[in-house]
């Protein structure tokens, strides 16, 4: 006859009583949950969505049906809602995006009947419709203004070489400038021209013929950086100098940046006989507060 008190087995038979170490061998804890304790710790996968999903966008709530989440697959929320990951819930039970739900609800609307928010939120919704790689709002929005015409513009600064890296130069020579004096705005020259080829008013028969003859030599003639703090140009397109200050000071402006500028005359350095460079000069004024 066998006992068994808790996990002690006495045997009133010596041949029946096992090893110690068969005994540890027989009742050792397992190193790792099993299929049914994982079970119970953690949600079960797929994941199983009810036909109404309520939701909790960063604090703002909405409802909408999982077909809508799932209208077009190859998206961020058909992914999140398609069972094959989990989504957390807030206390009333919602499922939670972590995200800023501000403009979330353009984004369902887009997924319910294909509509389009007003001109002064697409830059938003734009945003938004790339953090949830929903593509045909992307082609929508990219279509209609003002990103068409963004879309133009960058076409435009793509000529310009290094665009980018001068709009920081801008900005670190004004904010260098202003701690040094102390001051509540700085200013700095920029110049921006359109032609490579100096203008003088005296020779331009002659300065035409040569704009198109010249020798290697002439070229190394004429090259010269003017005696200013940022330089943009030259490009070949229809936009004009004033479309690229109209960039310049929009950028800045995008970023916060208070600006004016004005052009204050030309660089007018001599070049070689009656040739001086006739490359517009244009004084920027940053204001910091």
């Amino acid at each position: 006859m066998v006992v068994v008190t808790g996990q002690n087995k006495v045997s009133a038979n010596p041949d029946d009583a096992m090893s110690s170490s068969d005994a540890e061998d027989d009742f050792q804890e397992p190193a790792t949950p099993t299929a049914t304790q994982a079970g119970q710790a953690l949600p079960l996968l797929p994941q199983q969505f009810p036909e109404v999903i309520p939701l909790n966008v960063g604090g703002m709530f909405f409802t909408t049906r999982l077909s809508t989440l799932r209208r077009y697959e190859d998206t961020m929320l058909a992914a999140m809602f398609s069972g094959r990951h989990y989504i957390p819930t807030d206390a009333e039970g919602r499922y939670f995006i972590d995200r800023d739900g501000t403009y979330f609800g353009d984004i369902l609307n887009f997924l319910r009947s294909g509509d389009l928010p007003p001109r002064e939120r697409v830059r938003s919704v734009y945003k938004e419709a790339q953090y949830y790689s929903i593509g045909p709002l992307l082609d929508n929005l990219e279509d209609i203004q003002p990103l068409k015409g963004e879309k133009v513009r960058q076409a435009f600064l793509g000529l310009m070489p290094y665009y980018k890296d001068h709009l920081e130069r801008i900005i670190e020579i004004a904010k260098l400038r202003a701690m040094q004096r102390k001051a509540r705005f700085a200013k700095l020259k920029v110049c921006v021209f359109k032609e490579e080829m100096p203008i003088t008013p005296y020779e331009c028969p002659h300065f035409n013929s040569l704009r198109f003859e010249r020798s290697e030599s002439e070229t190394k003639l004429f090259e010269h950086h003017c005696e200013v703090d940022v330089s943009f140009g030259p490009w070949e397109a229809v936009a004009d100098v004033y479309d690229l200050l109209h960039c310049i000071v929009t950028d800045l402006s995008a970023r916060g940046i208070a600006v004016d500028h004005q052009c204050i005359g030309v660089c007018d350095k001599h070049l070689i006989n009656h040739y001086y460079c006739k490359r517009p000069i244009y004084e920027f004024k940053i204001t910091w507060w």
